[in-house]
């Protein structure tokens, strides 16, 4: 099935036959819809209340130094994930991985809850990337084989309408929890909520929908689908992000070896799933994904470190944090409405300049708010401040790449925008890092080394906001 024929309902599927057709809440349907909307509810609560809760638990297990491999890990797990959760769906359908994803996801919380040091943490966070990454590729898929064409479209618009709630009350209530409890009973919480929809999508994936059957006799034998990914070539990214996010969190022999280790891993295999030409920027669709590797990971490295510095340094309160996190999602939420409606007519890489010269401000912010002199709150509207950016530009960046692909080749694009998303997010954070603790190893302040690294994301949001005509719908691919 194209992305085309997923938007728009096929003439057999919602032709005029003069009887009214199920819709979602119908008694066909109905299990299905409740399960899934609640379960994207619910992974969305959990994905937005962990985050800003990590800085509390790395300092609660005296590894703060470590805390970028907690996040990072997330990440490398996420890329394996969404790699092992895609071959696995395309070959056998995506209800197994998609179910296993969500028992994962309630296991890596208990996990990370009872965490007795900050490296049962980071297993915790990698099991949950793993997770995620599956789930993240496989419930698009479910829906596709759970519903008629007619209904995939208004059953995704759900799943994205089903972040809107967690994204405005998850991050506060989970800051108010840590405040008057602790970081722990936010996971044990999570885990306790996420658990019924879990084993609910489990029951509901077992019993397959009246249709299934006669689509997939339709379908070409497995070999025919789609050809083996390269899982091994995934998994060695994996190991590589992993080992270069601990390689940064000390300046040693031993971890000089393990950064030695990552990298050389992320430069042989990376080329191998993304597109030719990506790292020296060629024209069209493989500057498209560089800019979503570079964003992204500009942004990640906000989104970790600025609450890291605000809570273990500048001693802000978690709950105050999370209404930071709060403000960024919705505000990344209008961001996109206004690039996608009131400035539908302006050219896509002009946006995304735009969008990266906002980000290039928050990242102002996030230096001028690690000054000891100086008040948190300008490190707080980083936050918020880069959000918009993403907003404007991340469905621009997505839009060219699109552009730039031929009807049979938007799931590889997909999976090369996604791969990079991801590892732009452990290459950012990990140099980030190293400024960082280059600067404490050289006698800076924590602030001060805090300052160093913010300035250093400096480079590729210029970067991005230069190289987006590059990007342009009628570059040469």
């Amino acid at each position: 099935m194209t992305a085309e024929q997923a938007v728009h309902p096929s003439s057999n599927d919602s032709g005029d036959t003069g009887e009214a057709l199920p819709g979602l809440f119908s008694r066909q349907h109905a299990a299905a819809t409740l399960t899934f909307a609640t379960v994207m509810f619910l992974t969305g609560f959990a994905a937005l209340a962990v985050v800003p809760t990590l800085p509390t638990a790395a300092e609660d297990l005296d590894g703060v130094p470590l805390f970028p491999l907690v996040a990072g890990s997330f990440v490398a797990a996420s890329l394996l994930g969404g790699v092992l959760g895609g071959h696995w769906a395309d070959r056998s359908g995506a209800r197994r991985p998609l179910a296993l994803g969500m028992v994962l996801s309630v296991v890596t919380l208990l996990v990370s809850a009872s965490s007795l040091s900050i490296w049962q943490l980071v297993v915790g966070r990698f099991v949950d990337g793993l997770a995620a990454g599956m789930v993240a590729v496989s419930v698009t898929t479910a829906i596709g084989q759970s519903y008629p064409e007619y209904l995939r479209p208004r059953m995704l618009a759900m799943m994205s309408a089903s972040w809107i709630i967690p994204s405005l009350v998850g991050p506060p209530i989970a800051g108010v929890v840590a405040e008057a409890w602790s970081w722990r009973v936010v996971f044990y919480g999570l885990a306790a909520l996420t658990a019924l929809p879990a084993v609910a999508l489990v029951a509901v994936l077992r019993r397959a929908p009246a249709g299934d059957a006669a689509r997939a006799a339709d379908l070409p034998p497995a070999e025919e689908r789609a050809s083996r990914p390269p899982l091994l070539v995934a998994a060695l990214l994996s190991l590589g992000a992993a080992l270069g996010q601990y390689g940064v969190s000390g300046w040693d022999t031993r971890h000089l070896l393990f950064v030695a280790a990552g990298v050389a891993l992320l430069v042989v295999f990376a080329p191998r799933l993304l597109p030719a030409g990506t790292w020296r920027s060629a024209r069209g669709l493989p500057t498209a994904v560089l800019l979503r590797g570079l964003t992204s990971g500009t942004y990640f490295t906000v989104e970790a470190l600025v609450p890291l510095m605000l809570i273990t340094e500048r001693r802000v309160a978690a709950v105050t944090v999370g209404v930071a996190f709060t403000a960024s999602a919705v505000l990344w939420a209008v961001a996109s409405w206004v690039q996608g409606k009131l400035l539908q007519d302006v050219a896509r890489h002009r946006l995304v300049t735009v969008g990266a010269l906002v980000m290039a401000a928050s990242v102002v912010f996030a230096v001028v708010g690690s000054f000891s002199g100086v008040s948190p709150l300008p490190a707080m509207a980083a936050m918020p401040l880069a959000a918009i950016g993403m907003g404007m530009l991340d469905p621009c960046v997505t839009v060219l790449s699109l552009s730039h692909s031929a009807p049979d080749r938007l799931g590889h694009t997909t999976s090369a925008m996604q791969t990079n998303m991801n590892l732009g997010q452990v290459v950012v954070l990990a140099f980030a890092t190293a400024v960082l603790n280059a600067g404490l190893a050289a006698g800076a302040s924590r602030l001060g080394g805090y300052a160093i690294a913010f300035s250093l994301l400096l480079v590729p949001t210029l970067l991005v906001a230069v190289l987006a005509v590059r990007a342009r719908k009628d570059a040469n691919p």
